[in-house]
């Protein structure tokens, strides 16, 4: 009986020295840096550091933005109070009255023909 114990628990030992080197040569091609796992983690921690650089760099920009268009829409506001403040005041000037104009006269029988047509008959008063 004893026999056989020893023979089991060799055997045991056996398969556990065997699955641990499996598992060894598993690890070693895991967190090898040319082609396994090491390799893409590596890479993707260089992709998270630079992604985080350019969200930094968006970030700035949208605050400078925000900062920007706030001033803009305030300053706009000011135009806007300033503008309704013109039409109120716009409102409460009286009326013109409008201007006297002079009785005009009637021009002349030659100046109110055309142009070419004045042109035409000055010359031929010249030729006759």
């Amino acid at each position: 009986m004893d026999l056989i114990a020893d023979i089991l628990l060799v055997a045991g030992s056996f398969g556990a020295a065997l699955y641990c080197y499996v598992l060894a040569a598993r690890l070693k091609r895991f967190t090898t840096l040319e082609s396994g796992m090491g390799g893409a983690i590596a890479v993707l921690s260089a992709q998270v550091d630079e992604m985080t650089a350019a969200l930094d760099k968006a970030r700035g920009a949208a605050n400078g933005s925000a900062e920007s268009l706030a001033a803009l829409t305030a300053r706009g506001e000011e135009v806007a109070r300033r503008l309704e403040l013109l039409v109120a005041s716009l409102h409460d000037l009286p009326e013109p009255k409008p201007a006297a104009r002079p009785a005009e006269e009637d021009p002349p029988e030659d100046e109110r023909r055309p142009r070419f047509v004045r042109r035409r008959h000055k010359t031929m008063e010249a030729a006759e």
